[in-house]
């Protein structure tokens, strides 16, 4: 009965992961939420800010897209489904990249980066890579993708640009 409910969770906690990754276009922006944004590098140039300039490392193809989703560090928010601030829709580059990731003022916040491999705006678990800041390890139960906390992904971004990098993990 325990490993029943156990994997009962981890099944929940799987759904709700993969709908936050889930790539369905944007629907109309709700009180500053989803919003669709380009990598706009410009804005992580001196004197700019507040943004996060993200060394994005890792990546294994240049194929597919890539979706870097911006959340305010609230258990509430994180991970869940349109409760991203920011969406940054880039063409991945095998290896590194960079990409500059405007935030809306000074606070906590956590970053979520996907690779969508095939291009085809679903999340494939075995095949897709994923990445968040300060780059937690990312669990498993029974072979299930289990996310982080909140508080293993938050960090604080002040009034200028904040450098930070994330590996992209494959499980394959």
């Amino acid at each position: 009965m325990k490993l029943l409910a156990k994997t009962a969770s981890a099944l929940a906690l799987t759904a709700s992961f993969g709908a936050a990754l889930a790539i369905a276009p944007a629907a109309s922006a709700q009180s500053g939420y989803a919003q669709v944004i380009g990598n706009d590098l410009a804005k992580c140039t001196a004197g700019k800010g507040p943004a996060v300039s993200l060394r994005i490392d890792g990546l294994k193809s240049s194929g597919g897209n890539l979706f870097v989703r911006t959340y305010y560090a609230k258990r509430g928010d994180w991970l869940k489904s349109k409760r991203y601030l920011t969406r940054i829709d880039a063409k991945p580059r095998k290896g590194s990249m960079t990409v500059c990731v405007p935030v809306p003022s000074k606070g906590d916040y956590a970053i979520a980066v996907q690779h969508d491999t095939n291009g085809n705006r679903e999340m494939d678990f075995s095949e897709d890579g994923a990445g968040m800041s300060n780059n937690p390890k990312i669990g498993s139960f029974l072979g299930i993708p289990r996310p982080p906390s909140v508080n293993q992904v938050a960090f604080r971004v002040g009034n200028g640009i904040k450098p930070m990098s994330i590996t992209v993990r494959y499980r394959n």
